[in-house]
């Protein structure tokens, strides 16, 4: 042990100690021949302070430093527990536990891999854990932050002062340990980070706290995961039905704080997650989507960053409530027969001086280089994809979410920034890889590992990739060289079919190959049909006022892409809103325009989306075989003068089909050919014309009968009416079954 010398003192009470732990605390040392234990203790509030071993015996403590620097010696050794009894300046006695009689908690098994970057559950270990320790209570944190010079945790239990409680540090791994004895459940803390390199400090959130302070505010928040009663067994069990890529999966895309709005208290507030699982559920279930997923819930600061800048990656954010509060939103998911997906953000990281930048005083998780670590249109940081330590970071968080809230599958925001070093960047503002070229070798190492560890830690649970490039095999197994993806977002659809359906239906004749092309790659990857948030923001307008026309040309219009959506190859998503006919861009500022469905137009515009959705999960042709060409037939692709296409979709028992037919003018086509696959009576299942989607109710008096046709080379056709503006849906009936002969 270290001599007690009036620079070691100054050292700890003023901020700068990298090893709190051999100046405070018990410490034995020879007197003569005798040995004996000196207890110091730097507490700046105190009046006075004692020792009170045990036994009761207590040993008044000497101010050996004004500012509250405090030793006594104990004429004995052997580890005796002790309190420490403190007077406050306001003549109040008050008994805590030392922390620094306290042990270290990470085992040399956590800090070695922890350092090498395979401590896939590092949330378990680092952050703030109430725990109890020799039958006292109190909170566990620990942090990595390597090039710091002294780590200290604050909150209001101290002042928020740095210099009371600075924390262990262990070399090897750039960890920081301390446990506080007396600390609770819903305390607010920082780290208080003093850097070796640099003039630097700051206070920090705490990268893997669970909770965190309602914004303005940003400290995190001591709070325990545990204690939550789930009732979600049924579907954990049957989840590899809900998530198979064989079953319908359509999404209803939200951002929870917008979705719908309360009046309180003279303002109008989002609702909380507990007033969501009891409205939002029974909407989505109502309406036919399967999956519900949520904009960023990783705690942020700025609301209209919709969290896609995110501080707190393991914080569920405070504006709705609690972990437990979303927990329970998650549970009544699950216990309704909806699955939750979550969008992730890997792919970047916000500036804000509370959260990861420049966590030490060193780009620690960021690349020190602009060039390789900051994205020039967002102004964030690009994660240092080739650390270890981030890499374990991120792993752990995409786990985590699976692990503690029984979240059904991770969408990956922004994947196409993370496979390109040159992305949104100009000449001479990117580095190339070690090969010289522009793939992001880490990230794509990266991407590869989070798919094969969600997928061997939760097999039923599904990740999805925004990308917009044509970047091969998103959806193929890493073994065969892909990233390991089970779904990848189709904006080639996406962009072709908004940009079809926003001409004007006269010239859409010379532009049949946006709606026909997406066929020609559907099959390459296993595909998502996104109309998402991102289409109806930042004056792109909301789907329904992109569509041409007066408004029952819109309506019309809009009940058209969205048959075509639900009848492509695919799964779908929906972003909220646009089943209710919204006139408005989002905002999220604000609640959907639920006052919309007083009008007859957005009242059957709803209907047509709840009977679409409804139809798209009970037909297995519509989902069964969505990724090869056994699940889908062309009928009619190249009327590009009519602008009319049909389709045969096909389920695993290939006689088991539906046909789909488009028009996309608002034209009514007569006594219209389409050749089908087999003879019969075909009911018409859905006519988005229908009086009851606000059409006008032309349509085929419930079906047709298919007949022998030399046009169709022998085979059958059916002559339809097709109302304007339409998709129409036909299912044969059964087939008469012949009896055997004999």
């Amino acid at each position: 042990m270290p001599e007690l010398t009036p620079e070691i003192i100054a050292s700890i009470v003023e901020g700068y100690n990298s090893d709190p732990f051999s100046a405070l605390g018990p410490h034995e040392q020879a007197r003569g021949e005798e040995w004996e234990t000196a207890v110091r203790a730097y507490l700046p509030w105190a009046a006075s302070l004692q020792v009170v071993v045990q036994d009761g015996e207590a040993y008044d403590m000497w101010r050996l430093h004004p500012a509250g620097f405090f030793e006594a010696i104990i004429p004995r050794t052997g580890g005796f527990g002790y309190t420490l009894r403190a007077v406050d300046p306001n003549g109040h006695l008050v008994d805590l536990s030392d922390a620094y009689s306290f042990g270290p908690l990470l085992s040399d098994f956590d800090l070695h891999l922890l350092a090498e970057g395979s401590h896939y559950r590092t949330y378990e270990r680092l952050g703030a854990h109430l725990r109890e320790v020799g039958g006292v209570w109190g909170v566990h944190f620990a942090v990595w932050a390597p090039n710091a010079e002294r780590v200290s945790v604050v909150g209001n239990f101290n002042n928020w002062n740095p210099t009371v409680y600075p924390m262990r540090f262990h070399p090897g791994a750039g960890i920081w340990e301390i446990f506080l004895p007396g600390l609770g459940e819903g305390e607010a803390y920082k780290y208080s980070v003093k850097s070796r390199q640099a003039d630097y400090t700051a206070e920090k959130a705490d990268p893997y706290g669970f909770f965190a302070e309602l914004r303005p505010m940003t400290a995190s928040v001591v709070t325990s995961l545990e204690g939550y009663g789930w009732g979600d067994g049924d579907w954990l069990a049957e989840r590899s039905t809900h998530n198979s890529l064989n079953s319908p999966i359509s999404i209803y895309e939200v951002h929870l704080g917008s979705w719908r709005r309360k009046w309180e208290d003279g303002r109008e507030r989002p609702l909380t997650y507990r007033e969501l699982a009891d409205e939002l559920v029974d909407y989505v279930k109502t309406m036919g989507f399967t999956h519900i997923e949520l904009l960023p819930m990783t705690e942020h600061p700025l609301d209209a960053s919709w969290g896609y800048q995110t501080i707190g990656y393991y914080a569920v954010t405070s504006r709705y409530g609690t972990p437990h509060d979303f927990m329970y939103f998650v549970d009544t998911c699950h216990r309704n027969g909806i699955g939750v997906f979550l969008d992730w953000v890997p792919a970047h990281f916000p500036k804000d001086i509370h959260g990861l930048n420049y966590f030490d005083g060193t780009h620690l998780y960021e690349h020190a280089d602009p060039r390789l670590g900051e994205h020039p249109d967002w102004g964030t940081l690009v994660f240092n994809f080739g650390r270890n330590e981030v890499r374990n970071f991120l792993l752990s968080n995409a786990l985590f979410w699976l692990d503690k809230y029984h979240i059904d599958g991770l969408r990956v925001d922004a994947v196409a920034s993370m496979l390109y070093l040159d992305f949104s960047r100009e000449p001479g503002q990117w580095l190339p890889n070690r090969y010289g070229g522009r793939a992001n070798l880490e990230a794509i190492d990266f991407l590869k590992r989070f798919n094969e560890l969600v997928h061997m830690e939760h097999p039923t649970a599904l990740t999805m990739a925004e990308d917009s490039t044509d970047w091969p095999m998103v959806t193929r197994p890493t073994f065969l060289g892909g990233l390991g993806f089970d779904l990848k977002w189709n904006m080639g659809w996406m962009h072709d079919m908004l940009d079809y359906m926003a001409y004007d239906p006269v010239y859409r004749g010379y532009h049949h190959n946006l709606i026909t092309f997406s066929l020609m790659y559907a099959f390459n990857e296993n595909f998502l049909l996104p109309l998402s948030h991102d289409e109806v923001v930042h004056l792109k307008k909301s789907l329904l006022s992109k569509m041409p026309g007066d408004s029952r040309q819109q309506f019309a219009n809009l009940r058209a892409l969205l048959g075509y959506m639900f009848t492509h190859p695919g799964k779908k998503l929906l972003f909220m809103g646009a089943e209710l006919g919204q006139r408005q861009e989002w905002s999220e500022r604000r609640a959907l325009d639920w006052h919309e469905l007083q009008h007859e137009s957005h009242r059957a515009l709803l209907a047509y989306v709840r009977d679409l959705g409804r139809l798209y999960g009970s037909e297995p042709a519509l989902s069964q075989v969505d990724n090869s060409w056994g699940g889908f037939e062309w009928l009619v692709a190249n009327d590009s003068e009519n602008s009319v296409i049909a389709f045969a979709r096909r389920a695993a028992d290939p006689e088991d089909f539906v046909v789909a037919v488009c028009n996309f003018t608002p034209v009514p086509r007569y006594n219209y050919r389409v050749p089908v696959p087999r003879a019969g009576f075909y009911v018409e299942i859905l006519n988005s014309d229908a009086g009851a989607y606000w059409g006008s109710n032309l349509g085929n008096m419930g079906g047709v009968q298919a007949h022998a046709d030399e046009w169709a080379g022998g085979g059958y056709s059916v002559y339809l009416t097709l109302p304007p503006m339409s998709v129409l849906l036909l299912k044969p009936e059964p087939a008469p079954v012949m009896p055997e002969e004999g």
